[in-house]
């Protein structure tokens, strides 16, 4: 049995929680984001994942040894591989601790034992293996047992999803009843029937919460789909059995899916729906429960009265800045129990799974706000609102000490570029100790220098959406960028060092075969230049709250039906007459993506990827190659910042002669981690670059353009700062710290 938390007076106002399932690494950060606002407004709280906690309790030798007793109950025919991991019951309760544990990260030494491959019991899963020893070198035990320690519990998974609960999966569940249930029937009856296996663990792990928390509210965030089940089924418990604890529910779901909900059987299981930001919903959503404001007074919220479901909307009540929301707080917790878990052994690719991440994020909406694909009409993506990098900083610094990680996730919808440059040179001048990743948009601001400095700062990778890697479709998404483009950034990024993740999408509006497989040429080049580490591909959906949903004619598709439903309302069923059969070319693509993220089949004929004739590509194959050799030396801007982050080089006075003439010059000696490199100047200008480095340090405060290094220059009587400045001796600093930004 998992350890739910210590003993000690848990009472609270509200009780957050995150239903099963969203990740298992790491918690979702909606509840610690309203945990840190509520903190700002002295409301208590107390935050719970029930999804790792099931988890934990179901991948227990005690959970384990109740699964199999249950499934000897249920006698059902099995087939060879689920037969086998039945035989091998003894096996999976004697080593599951021992597995749980070592993915914990609390007993490494078991990774020796793991990569023997004699001690886990193996089923089907590691019939899949990829050549372990390719994947992790000679070097990689605790990766490569943190791999074959996740093909085990994926075994177990498969058992408990195909003989006790159809709806089970690590990071979802019954998500098919969630995703675009424009009626509410069939959730209702599924919540009509006896609970599942996994609701029991659910409801036990529930009801012993409110019973040490003993809270006014229920408030529940359901980001996906994959997590409304479980949301209904814990407030269907507490309404049951607590009916004077009030149940709210909010989070990304609601507000993409239930912005026209209507059907009153659904507050069966809630009494309250908020939309959109959480924070001013939520705290007047407590007042009137706490009888200190009249009902009139909620923001964003749906309830029912007499029978019918009501909107109401205090708009004199404004929204909360981002400075005045507080730090989210990752208390309550269970942080030393999360697990990571590796399924694709590529770098990039696994972070989504593996490691502890703190989520923070940079900005709220995204300054770009125009892809057509793209719910832009919404307020948490059209109502755009940096943070300042000192703010950032300050909770980041507060994140540390609270839970002793330093690594961050910054879950924007798209970072700034000027913000993810004054957060690194913040980052750099406090001299944090950080790793962190973002999504990006593949923009030319990705100069080479700006992407050594986010280096520099801790980012080991970005993730962006490259979408239809087709310039015509680029356009109709209005993406702000070309193949080309994408191209140098990725080239700029790697060469930095930071990873780099693509999200890639098949079936846009309009979207040819010719133009589908064009794009997988587009990515092959990619992934063999070496500038693409990971990648995705996701079918389109037409949403109703993107532009392609709300004026489908304009992009030559149409909506199979007008009808809206009584619960979600988002993805729309369309037909696109123009465009290719889509989904005949998902198999393909994702099997081709596969091998291409672990560097093999580079050069085959994409050809080998279909069982059915397809276009050759129209691409020349070298396309991407060409690209890379464009735009290599952009010339900076006066208003550039120009920034140094090395040290202070020794600078001596060296006389040099030449068919007896002599002169002197200025010899400076630059020292990095891994190198010493010498550059030699006139001696006048060796004085002036050495003085003017100490001003330009990322540790002072006040920070100059271009336009003022060259005014500096001029004014110490020197001449053509731009031969000085761009010629190879200063040009090659940017490998010791020297940036122009």
């Amino acid at each position: 049995m998992i350890i739910l938390q210590k003993l000690f007076d848990l009472s609270a106002t509200v009780f957050l929680i995150t239903p099963p399932f969203t990740q298992l690494n790491t918690p979702y950060p909606a509840t610690a984001y309203l945990k840190g606002f509520l903190n700002t407004k002295g409301i208590t709280s107390f935050q719970s994942d029930l999804g790792i906690e099931v988890t934990l309790a179901l991948f227990s030798k005690e959970g384990l040894t109740s699964l199999f007793e249950h499934i000897e109950k249920l006698a059902p025919a099995l087939n060879e591989n689920l037969a086998r991991i039945v035989l091998l019951k003894d096996d999976y309760i004697q080593t599951v601790d021992d597995v749980i544990h070592f993915l914990q990260g609390h007993n490494p030494t078991i990774a020796h034992r793991i990569v023997k491959r004699d001690f886990l019991p193996e089923a089907s899963r590691f019939a899949q293996l990829e050549d372990l020893d390719w994947a992790f070198g000679s070097m990689g035990n605790q990766d490569k047992a943190k791999h074959l320690a996740t093909m085990y519990l994926e075994d177990l998974s498969d058992l408990i999803s195909q003989v006790v609960d159809e709806h089970f999966g690590f990071s979802r569940y019954a998500e098919r009843l969630g995703r675009s249930a424009n009626s509410f029937d069939e959730l209702y009856a599924a919540l009509q029937t006896p609970y599942t296996y996994i609701d029991e663990i659910l409801i036990r792990l529930l009801h012993q919460h409110i019973e040490r928390i003993q809270p006014k509210m229920l408030a529940l965030s359901v980001p996906f789909p994959g997590n409304l089940y479980t949301s209904l089924r814990c407030g269907q418990y507490v309404k049951k059995h607590f009916p004077h604890i009030k149940v709210a529910m909010g989070g990304g779901f609601a507000n993409t899916e239930l912005r026209s909900l209507s059907d009153p059987r659904v507050f069966e299981f809630y009494d309250f729906i908020t939309l959109d930001d959480g924070e001013a919903p939520v705290e007047n959503l407590i007042a009137y429960v706490l009888g200190e404001k009249p009902r009139e007074e909620l923001k964003r919220t749906f309830t029912l009265v007499d029978g019918e479901v009501k909107y109401f909307n205090n708009t004199s009540c404004r929204d909360y800045k981002q400075s005045e929301v507080g730090t989210p707080d990752y208390s309550d917790f269970l942080l030393d129990e999360y697990i990571s878990a590796i399924e694709v052994v590529n770098p990039m690719h696994r972070m989504w799974s593996d490691g502890r991440w703190n989520k923070l994020t940079m900005a709220h909406g995204c300054y770009w706000g125009k892809c057509t694909f793209c719910d832009i009409s919404l307020d948490y993506i059209r109502l755009y609102e940096p943070i300042a990098a000192g703010i950032l900083c300050d909770r980041m610094e507060e994140i540390m000490a609270q839970t002793g990680q330093n690594g961050f996730h910054f879950v924007d919808e798209a970072a700034p570029p000027a913000l993810m440059r004054a957060l690194a040179i913040e980052i750099i001048r406090r001299k944090l100790t950080v790793s962190w990743w973002t999504n990006i948009r593949f923009e030319k601001s990705f100069t080479r220098d700006l992407c050594l400095l986010l280096k520099e700062s801790g980012c080991i990778a970005v993730s962006g959406g490259l979408e239809v890697a087709s310039d015509r479709l680029l356009g109709l998404i209005n993406k702000g960028i070309t193949v080309a483009q994408v191209a140098q950034v990725n080239r700029n990024l790697t060469e930095a060092g930071i990873m780099v993740h693509a999200y890639l999408m098949y079936g846009f509006p309009t979207q040819t075969a010719q133009e589908t497989i064009d794009s997988l040429e587009m990515v092959r080049q990619l992934f063999k230049t070496g500038i693409l580490q990971s990648a995705f591909w996701h079918q389109f959906a037409m949403t109703a709250h993107s532009p392609v949903g709300i004026e489908p004619a304009k992009f030559n598709v149409k909506k199979e039906t007008e009808a809206i439903g009584t619960f979600a309302n988002n993805d729309i069923v369309h037909i696109d007459e123009s465009g290719a059969e889509h989904e005949l070319f998902s198999y393909g693509l994702k099997k081709s993506l596969l091998n291409f993220m672990h560097g093999i089949c580079l050069d085959d004929p994409l050809q080998k990827w279909f069982d059915f004739k397809i276009p050759k590509t129209k691409v020349a194959p070298d396309y991407i190659e060409k690209s890379l050799t464009e735009d290599l030396y952009a010339s900076s801007k006066p208003t550039s910042k120009v920034v140094y982050l090395g040290k202070t080089p020794t600078v001596e006075t060296l006389t040099k002669s030449k068919k007896g003439n002599t002169w002197e010059v200025s010899s400076l000696t630059f020292q990095s981690k891994k190198e010493k490199y010498n550059i030699s100047v006139g001696q006048p200008e060796g004085i002036w670059l050495a003085g003017m480095l100490e001003k330009l340090s990322v540790k002072n405060i006040k920070t100059y353009t271009l336009q003022e290094v060259k005014d500096s220059y001029e004014a110490a009587g020197l001449e053509d700062f731009e031969l000085f400045w761009d010629n190879k001796p200063v040009n090659t600093l940017h490998r010791f710290g020297l940036l122009k930004l």
